[in-house]
């Protein structure tokens, strides 16, 4: 006589530790497996949403330095510090923390017009991952397509093989965006490159006049730098740089 086996499970392996590992089942269930399909839930049972929030949560600080004004502002910034000869002052994170302050004041529409037509469709189930990806990326490619210079842009086209474009909408994200970076690094070095101009004057008139009258125990630096810093604050620097910069983008 066959004694049928047990449908209970028993633990299959033990660590040295005494903790259990795993459970083998003497026999299984009878019946196919069934499986509920979730709209917006992939096969692994892990929602797209989230997926999708990891993946742009890690390419976040890639885009915010490659597809927004960022790039321009941190250059800028960095010129003018240098310019007035303050190493430390502002600080890094001073630096970072306006120009995050200032790309999310240029940014905001953009980021509005992405979560109407990608984000809000993407979690009613109407539209797929993937096409919320198409979406969200034509409003921020026309943002970047204003600032890039037709002769970056010719220069991926090349790079890339690709047939010339009838209009700058029909040239692709893998082209817009280098082109756009490029564009941004040339536009912020000639801002430096002006902002630069009347603190050099400074700088050369006082180094003259401290090597005239025979002052060389004492660098012209340290005197031009006060002159320099106070010049700035005369005439409302902050206000004025600011502006201008955000007037570029307009």
């Amino acid at each position: 006589m066959t004694i049928p086996a047990p449908t209970r499970c028993w633990p299959s392996r033990l660590l040295a530790a005494g903790l259990l590992r795993g459970v083998a089942c003497s026999a299984s269930v009878a019946g196919p497996a069934h499986r509920l399909d979730i709209p917006g839930v992939n096969a692994s049972g892990v929602p797209w949403t989230i997926v999708l929030l990891l993946t742009l949560l890690t390419l976040l600080p890639a885009l915010l330095l490659s597809m927004t004004p960022l790039v321009r502002l941190l250059v800028v910034f960095h010129f003018l510090r240098q310019a007035l000869g303050t190493q430390s002052a502002p600080t890094n994170q001073t630096l970072i923390g306006l120009s995050l302050v200032l790309t999310y004041f240029l940014m905001q529409p953009v980021v509005g017009a992405i979560y109407q037509q990608a984000i809000v469709p993407l979690e009613q189930n109407q539209i797929t991952p993937w096409e919320a990806l198409d979406r969200g990326s034509e409003p921020l490619r026309q943002f970047m397509l204003k600032f890039v210079r037709e002769k970056d842009a010719a220069l991926f086209v090349d790079i890339a093989k690709l047939p010339p474009p009838r209009s700058p909408a029909d040239l692709p994200m893998r082209v817009v965006t280098p082109a756009y970076v490029l564009s941004e690094l040339k536009v912020g070095f000639q801002i430096g490159a002006v902002l630069f101009l009347p603190f050099l004057v400074i700088d050369l008139v006082v180094a003259s006049i401290t090597t005239s009258v025979g002052m060389l125990q004492l660098p012209p630096v340290v005197i031009s730098t006060p002159i320099k810093i106070l010049l700035f604050v005369m005439v409302d620097g902050w206000n004025l740089l600011v502006g201008s910069l955000m007037k570029s983008f307009l």
